[in-house]
């Protein structure tokens, strides 16, 4: 792209305008239910137009209004950058219009700051660039992951009536009430769903405190000791991932299968650590290694013993790796599913997962399936959440020695 404001602006104008128009339909379409979609050809020549006055006139407020309000009048009209269904009323048509010209303008007037009219230099031209696709990025990522999220929580708070009649229609229907979360509750009264949570969180956190039992020596042991065979282990920890587990089903349901351990808890809790040993024997080692040897042989030195050293020395350096390694291994156990859909045919052992799949039926409302979903997905969303500063920490520190 060549390095003028004149070309680079409308350029990056008619881009972006395409971009918020997207944005700015899809968000109202799953709001209203309603037929919103962007006008290719007239966003592009639109978004040319405003970025090119925009960075003609820079700096200006009054053009920036100009520009906004031209946009939002274009929106009213045939010729705009969006195409609205026959359904759409005129208040959600003129409020969709509105923020399209205030989104767009706002934004692409800090696209497009520091671009001139004439000829500019290569860093402002890239400033101007990055800040383009920076914004790309924010809505493109958001998008991939609220849009999902939205649609399960819309679709769990809706009536089998409403899905038959609207299948697309993601908005509240606020008049109901308390009978908006009556998925939820025919969820925990008719299915079960309190169990299952139950033994969710039974079967993580036994699956946390196995891997760390197993985990802390054996990391310790490659990170500190040294023994024929030490760089092989550390380097092959995590071989066993390049093993898919659909592989290992067979052999896996045959075994418990044999030994009575099929359909039990038991089996899951002595199962589980096998998939989760070996991420945290590699994320531990690596923690493990940054640590500063001269402590632990100081403790050495005043008579403690290796497992002494390891309790009162090591483990509290590494209380953050070990919180995040705890969080990644709850997460893992918690979200596991072949294993218990291969393993488990009891209602009553169930797990949160493989209750959710059972819901996957002709006969159970799919309002029933999204709830559910929720309910594995929110406990687990705010524990990351909450936790999210330990888990940076652990997983960065020891990184770097010095």
């Amino acid at each position: 792209m060549p390095r003028h404001g004149y070309i680079a602006a409308p350029i990056l104008g008619a881009l972006w305008l395409l971009i918020v128009a997207t944005t700015i339909a899809v968000a109202m379409s799953f709001a209203t239910g309603q037929a919103f979609r962007p006008a290719v050809g007239f966003s592009l020549v639109w978004g040319a137009a405003l970025g090119l006055a925009l960075v003609f006139w820079q700096g200006s407020k009054s053009a920036a209004a100009l520009a906004a309000l031209a946009l939002f009048g274009s929106a009213l009209t045939p010729v705009g950058p969006m195409i609205f269904g026959p359904d759409v009323a005129g208040a959600t048509w003129a409020f969709s219009a509105a923020a399209l010209a205030v989104v767009l303008v706002v934004s692409l007037r800090q696209i497009l700051a520091g671009l001139r009219f004439g000829a500019v230099n290569r860093h402002e031209f890239e400033e101007a660039a990055i800040r383009f696709l920076t914004g790309f990025g924010y809505i493109f990522f958001t998008a991939i992951v609220l849009i999902p999220f939205y649609v399960m929580v819309m679709t769990s708070l809706k009536s089998q009536q409403a899905l038959l009649q609207n299948p697309l229609d993601f908005g509240l229907d606020l008049s109901r009430g308390w009978g908006l979360l009556r998925s939820y509750y025919e969820l925990f009264a008719d299915f079960n769903f309190g169990r299952y949570l139950w033994t969710s969180f039974f079967v993580s956190v036994l699956t946390v405190i196995i891997t760390l039992l197993f985990s802390i020596p054996g990391a310790y042991a490659v990170a500190r000791l040294r023994f024929r065979g030490r760089a092989a282990i550390g380097r092959s920890i995590l071989l066993i991932y390049m093993v898919p587990m659909i592989v290992l089903a067979l052999p896996i349901y045959i075994a418990f299968s044999m030994t009575g351990l099929r359909n039990s808890i038991t089996g899951l809790v002595m199962i589980y650590p096998v998939t989760t040993i070996p991420v945290a024997l590699y994320m531990l080692q690596g923690y493990f290694r940054g640590l500063p040897a001269e402590v632990e042989e100081a403790g050495l030195m005043d008579g403690l013993s290796r497992l002494a050293v390891i309790w009162k020395i090591t483990l509290p350096l590494s209380l953050p790796a070990l919180a995040s390694v705890s969080l990644y291994v709850f997460m893992i156990a918690w979200n596991e599913f072949l294993l218990a859909f291969m393993l488990l045919d009891d209602p009553s052992k169930f797990t949160l997962t493989r209750g959710i799949a059972s819901l996957n039926s002709s006969e159970i409302p799919r309002q029933h399936l999204m709830a559910g979903a929720v309910i594995a997905t929110v406990p687990i969303m705010a524990l990351f959440l909450g936790l999210e500063r330990f888990m940076t920490k652990g997983l960065t520190a020891g990184s770097v020695k010095g």
